[in-house]
């Protein structure tokens, strides 16, 4: 597990005491559905829920010997109830009970994951509204291309990361399901309506059909999920670590007081956040590699797939719960140099206006072949000569006979260009999450 990066809310979920309680939680609520159809004994039932306790120590010494824990949890339980323990964990299975004990620590962690989410979300707006009329230029390829505003960078953002809730959202209902039908899953020794009811008193649905395991495309879903999330992660980190390049200088990540960026050199102040999101990205895809591999077990049932999930779950979590904590402090803090924004858009000494020129041209009944000739050759002067292009423009005398200055001077207006940014935010902000 990635201690390092471990927030305490989301480690408590994935602790040995919250697994075993979560396994009481299911033992109690079969003996409860027990007693009320007359399966256990009421009085026992009752004894089991008053007295029911384990110890962790014991259990891992009691293991030793049995090399199986779910029996190690029993026995360590059973000590503490007495005569009534032979009640607990009446005709179950161990998935029965780790199965859907695990669903109700993934319910949890996804919750945490959700509120996480929606957080950063509403971060990213208030930013993306308070730049909606940041001008930037957009870049494809690395090269400038055409005018936009950072608002709209994080607009897009803001989209993406709906588009997470919606999957992982998805994903939570996958994975709230829980078992009780027994070795194989024919409920040979309990009905399905005890599965019903110990299902329905832990918040869970009982999964329609079941081997000994809850089948792992379910598993699989939810590590996709959150792979897939912290690849969004990944693309705005990586974008906040492009923006801040020296050479571009538009964007930076917040650098606390006496925060150090270097051993060597006093003067850096590096993007250490945004790497460590780009970096924790790849861990979550690999582990949802190995959950697809727990997809395929032999027959019903092998345990090949525990080892892994007792790694890529808590890990999994614990990293993308870190990632969207970090990020959101990212955002909120993020600086924001609007000037230099204006002055790279600027760089390029106007070529970014040249497709709105080409479309003036073709307007006039000028084919776009010959418009484009046109367009080009000055936007490569400008480029190799250093001259600024609407100076050019207006001096080629191809170009004038077709356009007057009053139509070259709209082809470069910025307003022109940006006229319709409000109603992208009106569209992107009116939509709710996916």
């Amino acid at each position: 597990m990635i201690r390092r990066y471990t927030n305490p809310e989301m480690g408590r979920i994935w602790t040995e005491e919250r697994r075993y309680e979560t396994w009481l939680a299911v033992e109690l609520a079969a003996a409860d559905a027990m007693a009320a159809v007359g399966i256990v004994p009421a009085d026992a039932a009752r004894d089991l829920r008053e007295k029911a306790r384990f110890d962790i120590a014991r259990i891992e010494e009691i293991e030793k010997t049995t090399q199986h824990d779910v029996i190690a949890f029993t026995t360590s339980v059973a000590e503490h109830v007495g005569p009534s323990a032979r009640w607990l964990h009446f005709g179950l299975t161990s998935s029965d009970v780790v199965d859907t004990a695990q669903a109700l620590q993934m319910v949890e962690a996804t919750d945490l994951i959700l509120k996480l989410l929606g957080g950063l979300r509403e971060a990213i707006r208030a930013r993306a509204e308070e730049h909606r009329r940041t001008p930037m230029i957009g870049r494809t390829h690395g090269v400038h291309a055409e005018p936009m505003t950072f608002g709209l960078k994080l607009a897009l953002w803001y989209d993406q990361l709906g588009r997470d809730i919606g999957r992982v959202t998805r994903a939570r209902a996958a994975i709230a399901v829980g078992q009780i039908s027994g070795a194989v899953g024919t409920f040979a020794h309990l009905d399905p309506s005890i599965e019903a009811d110990v299902c329905r008193r832990l918040g869970l649905e009982p999964a329609p059909i079941s081997t000994q395991v809850i089948q792992r495309d379910r598993h699989a879903e939810l590590m996709s999920a959150l792979a897939i999330t912290g690849a969004s992660l990944e693309t705005f980190a990586l974008e906040v670590r492009g923006l801040q390049k020296t050479e571009i200088g538009e964007v930076e990540e917040p650098f606390a007081k006496g925060q150090k960026g270097s051993s060597a050199m006093p003067h850096k102040r590096n993007p250490i956040g945004c790497e460590q999101i780009v970096g924790l990205a790849r861990l979550l895809r690999a582990n949802a590699a190995a959950a697809f591999e727990n997809v395929a077990l032999w027959h019903e049932r092998d345990i090949s797939h525990s080892s892994v999930e007792r790694v890529i779950l808590p890990d999994s979590f614990i990293a993308l719960d870190h990632m969207l904590r970090r990020f959101t402090r990212i955002v909120s803090g993020m600086v924001v140099y609007a000037d230099r924004m204006r002055e790279n858009l600027e760089r390029s000494r106007g070529v970014v206006f040249s497709g709105q020129v080409l479309l003036e041209l073709a307007r006039r009944d000028i084919s776009r072949e010959q418009a484009y000739e046109w367009v080009q050759r000055n936007a490569m002067r400008s480029f190799h000569d250093r001259l600024d292009f609407k100076t050019l423009l207006l001096a080629d005398a191809d170009v004038m006979r077709v356009l007057g200055a009053r139509e070259i001077d709209r082809a470069f207006d910025l307003d022109e260009q940006l006229r319709n940014v409000d109603a992208i935010f009106a569209r992107v902000f009116a939509a709710p999450a996916a």
